[in-house]
């Protein structure tokens, strides 16, 4: 592949307007889970007008991109999610969502538009390329089981090598590049639990079984699996974040729904968690007379870099912005369905700095006054074009 990196970098400076105003565009008009019908259309047309790149929807709201060089070669895949949350907006511009309830808090807008970008530049390549890039544009990934996994189902990575994506960070700042090497995100796991009592008078509670308080029992002991269970050196988040029951002041309730998540890396550790609380909740459920319901669903595999393209975006960024731009960071516990192409190719997830105080790019991400520093985005098309050429010739 012998794309000349001057030319390459121009390209990324014509096209860098245009990757904002489609990222404003895509901002002003987010589309919830699985619902990306207006966002993918406008992704599928986008590319359609760079004339040079094979086009399919493998999922009703999903785009694949391909460029196929003039030499045969390896087949990379870059990778962009396109879904929004379901957040009402809380800031003021000319590009505020105009869907009520509906933002793109997470950055997926700009993962958009910085795919965009770099399908611009190699359309133009294209001649130049040894290989095949894929552009892989997924719906659904804030919702489990996920685009991706159904995308991988449809086969878009059949033949894939080397798969690479980015998610904008607020938390850190313009001009830093996260690179974590190894384990990135979590298995984000979910649960839910109903306790079962016997509702009565508030005034009488020895005539009830009080379902509020043999619940709250059992959060207080679910903290336990983390703290007396596991193996202090073992990464393992256990949060409750959902706890109703009763309707008013007087009356013991029959019942109270639980929901929480379970975020892990280590694969047996996450197998064991669901009989471990299970016996929790049975244990203190039976002490007090109380019945219980028990679900758990497995979420999202653990983000996994693989230690050779994690390499080369290091050395990637550190060509670009120079050594002091690479902020190696740890793995945190969130979770992200990129695992699923991971499972398919070696692949290395990135985070590019996008926080800026002077700009109120502040908020944490799923914040309804959540933004990010623009200026991100140009380094987000440049990383990927840089990082293809040399995944591609290695």
């Amino acid at each position: 592949m012998e794309v000349q990196t001057k030319s390459m970098d121009l390209l990324v400076d014509e096209v860098k307007e245009n990757v904002v105003n489609w990222r404003r565009h895509l901002h002003e008009h987010p589309e919830l889970s699985f619902e990306e019908v207006n966002t993918s259309n406008f992704v599928y047309d986008v590319l359609k007008s760079f004339g040079t790149i094979e086009l399919s929807r493998p999922t009703k709201t999903s785009v694949v991109g391909r460029i196929i060089g003039s030499r045969p070669g390896k087949v990379l895949a870059i990778r962009a999610d396109m879904d929004a949350l379901p957040i009402h907006e809380e800031v003021e511009s000319e590009f505020s969502s105009v869907n009520p309830g509906v933002m793109h808090a997470c950055g997926h807008d700009g993962h958009t538009a910085m795919l965009l970008g770099a399908a611009s530049v190699f359309s133009q390549l294209k001649n130049e390329i040894q290989g095949e890039i894929r552009f892989l544009f997924q719906h659904g990934e804030e919702l489990f089981p996920g685009g991706a996994e159904e995308m991988v189902a449809a086969g878009v990575m059949d033949g894939v090598d080397t798969v690479i994506g980015a998610h904008l960070w607020a938390p850190l700042e313009i001009g830093k590049i996260g690179i974590v090497y190894g384990a990135m995100m979590a298995a984000p796991d979910t649960f839910t639990i109903t306790v079962k009592g016997k509702g009565g008078h508030a005034a009488l509670p020895h005539q009830t079984v009080d379902s509020i308080a043999v619940a709250s029992q059992v959060v207080t002991n679910l903290q336990h699996i983390v703290s007396r269970n596991t193996d202090p050196l073992d990464q393992l988040v256990l949060s409750v974040t959902k706890f109703i029951g009763g309707t008013t002041h007087n009356v013991i309730p029959g019942s109270v729904d639980i929901m929480g998540t379970v975020r892990s890396f280590d694969a047996s550790l996450r197998e064991s968690v669901p009989a471990t609380m299970e016996r929790v909740i049975k244990g203190i459920t039976e002490a007090h007379g109380a019945g219980y319901e028990f679900g758990y669903e497995f979420g999202y595999r653990p983000v996994i870099n693989d230690e050779q393209v994690t390499a080369v975006m290091e050395e990637t960024v550190q060509e670009l912005y120079g050594e002091e731009a690479v902020d190696r960071m740890k793995p945190n516990m969130g979770g992200e369905d990129f695992s699923a192409f991971q499972q398919k190719a070696a692949g290395a997830f990135i985070y590019i700095g996008a926080g800026n105080e002077e700009k109120e790019a502040v908020y944490p991400h799923h914040h309804a006054k959540f933004s990010i520093d623009e200026d991100a985005l140009e380094k987000g098309v440049r990383i990927f074009a840089h990082a293809a050429v040399k995944l591609l010739n290695s």
